[in-house]
């Protein structure tokens, strides 16, 4: 296999990822990326391994190693320690403050003629009429409802009723 990258560690922070990974509670996936820092390090203080040693000892791909070293090299020694953030979203957000606040206007007004309130079945069924959205199900109506502490079932949904303050 070929060495793309060469990890060389100074003193210093092969004294930090030491300290790093026999101090402090730490996330187990950190302490090993420390330990198999140390064990790569081609420096003049480091032991050389290969990646075929490291990954015996770590328990880690060859793969997996490279990607360390890359990220070392490439980022430093704090980058290479962290896992990576995610750029985007695993799942684009489909249903945002826009689609909340047409969801309660809506749940707010009149119900369809016939009914004396809105169902959560009826309100999915008008939001993809109205195309506020492809397509939704109730229970993401349910859901997104409950989140905001909207309720279907309360008397006066959305509209301010006057109520007479008793006298003492």
């Amino acid at each position: 296999m070929v060495i793309r990258y060469k990890v060389t560690l100074t003193q210093e922070e092969r004294e930090y990822l030491d300290k790093f990974s026999k101090t402090g509670q730490k996330a187990a996936r950190s302490v090993l990326l420390a330990r198999a820092l140390l064990l790569v390090d081609q420096g003049e203080h480091g032991p050389h391994a290969t990646e075929e040693t490291v990954g015996i000892a770590t328990g880690l791909s060859p793969k997996s190693i490279e990607r360390l070293k890359k990220r070392f090299v490439e980022e430093g020694l704090e980058a290479s320690l962290q896992r990576k953030k995610r750029e985007t979203p695993p799942n684009p957000i489909k249903f945002d403050g826009k689609f909340e606040a047409h969801l309660i206007a809506l749940a707010c007004s009149d119900p369809p003629g016939g009914r004396s309130r809105w169902t959560v079945r009826l309100l999915a069924e008008k939001v993809v009429e109205l195309n506020i959205v492809d397509q939704v199900s109730p229970m993401t109506i349910q859901n997104t409802l409950k989140k905001t502490n909207f309720s279907l079932t309360a008397p006066p949904t959305g509209k301010y009723l006057r109520t007479e303050t008793p006298s003492s």
